[in-house]
């Protein structure tokens, strides 16, 4: 599995993106259990804000946008989990 999160928006409006690829990793059921935890189906559609972060989360291809104050739960940590890229 392929998980890319890109980061944008913020003060600076800078980019961040990261990628974790699980495939062969030792804890490859856990990002999988955290992606489906996350919800990525259910995710609210939120319009941009000033001065705030948005999301592109990318799993596979099936890609959801989210704004920082939708970030909630299991999402923020996937999304924390792949933008540090540790355990």
């Amino acid at each position: 599995m392929r998980i890319t999160v890109t980061r944008t928006g913020g003060f600076g409006g800078l980019r961040v993106e990261r990628s974790v690829d699980t495939s062969g990793r030792p804890d490859a059921a856990e990002w999988e259990e955290l992606v489906r935890t996350a919800g990525l189906d259910s995710v609210p559609a939120s319009p941009p804000q000033p001065d705030r972060f948005g999301y592109v989360i990318d799993v596979d291809g099936r890609r959801v946008t989210v704004g920082e104050p939708d970030l909630t739960g299991p999402l923020h940590t996937l999304v924390q989990r792949v933008l540090s890229n540790d355990r």
